[in-house]
């Protein structure tokens, strides 16, 4: 696959992912974390299995003989993910979960080196720092210091949690080369509907939603739900977990100009920011050679 094609479907998976964090927050106000995360995915679902039967043609027996793995992904990405953020933002802000996720690279980073023995190279760590301080330029709006002057709740403390679930997600979905994309994605959520179904259900679904509310659970349902993990288990196919990481502290970026979007100011901080999260998201994806090209004295 063409190295921009990966490009773009991380763009627009993390993209898609910040509409989750905006809208989120809406709609938690009217629906408990499970039950989000139980609708959600139950609206994602019935997409999940006719695109994968349609786009990929699978052999649904060979998909099910992986079900184990499939099973740990439907928990950890489907389910546990999901419920720690939309429980995290009924205590934080969009922006402060935000922020607490843009650890997630560093972290993928870490366990990819652990566990797949996957090599950290110069350039990849540059890129990394850049980018995060990019996001914390942007999130503490020019006062990198106030980082540590931040007082750390409930929801920031559950957003950690989450993305240490997402970490291990996206290390287990490195292997699975040999499944189609879509089918895998779709029995993982299959799998972890089936997990999560008695808690919603026993906790009380509220069908009476405002028409805020049903948009933002279309939203959710659709294009963080299909597009996203489509879009972000592509790309792991193609390249290393912690090089994929990279780019999510382009949700930080993202969540701010969905904000402004929304009638939230943006100020010049935070310009800067985002061009210095892209800045590092572009070393982290040049190969060695390139850099190497690019560097080398005329």
């Amino acid at each position: 696959m063409k190295k921009s094609y990966i490009l773009l479907f991380l763009i627009l998976a993390n993209l898609f992912w910040a509409g989750n964090y905006i809208f989120g927050k809406y709609v938690v106000t009217e629906l408990s974390p499970i039950q989000l995360t139980f609708t959600r995915w139950l609206i994602a679902v019935f997409l999940l299995f006719p695109l994968a039967h349609w786009i990929e043609k699978p052999n649904w027996k060979s998909v099910w003989k992986a079900w184990k793995v499939l099973l740990a992904m439907g928990l950890l990405g489907i389910i546990s993910y999901n419920f720690f953020l939309y429980w995290a933002l009924t205590y934080t802000t969009s922006m402060n979960a935000a922020l607490v996720n843009s650890i997630n690279p560093a972290l993928i980073v870490l366990f990819s080196a652990l566990l797949l023995k996957e090599k950290i190279s110069i350039h990849h760590v540059l890129g990394l720092i850049i980018s995060l301080s990019g996001v914390l330029l942007v999130l503490t709006k020019g006062h990198l210091l106030e980082i540590f002057h931040l007082t750390y709740n409930k929801g920031d403390l559950l957003m950690i949690l989450a993305i240490l679930v997402w970490t291990f997600y996206s290390i287990i979905g490195k292997k699975l080369k040999s499944i189609p994309i879509i089918s895998a994605t779709a029995v993982s959520v299959f799998l972890g509907l089936v997990l999560v179904a008695p808690f919603a259900i026993g906790s009380g679904l509220n069908f009476d939603l405002s028409s805020p509310a049903i948009t933002g659970l279309l939203y959710i349902g659709i294009f963080p739900s299909v597009g996203s993990f489509i879009f972000w288990n592509i790309s792991l196919r193609h390249i290393n977990a912690s090089q994929a990481g990279i780019y999510l502290n382009l949700i930080a970026v993202f969540t701010a100009i969905l904000s402004l979007v929304l009638g939230q100011t943006i100020t010049i901080v935070q310009i800067l920011g985002g061009l210095l999260v892209f800045t590092g998201v572009y070393l982290t994806s040049k190969k060695k050679k390139d850099l190497q090209a690019v560097t080398k004295p005329m």
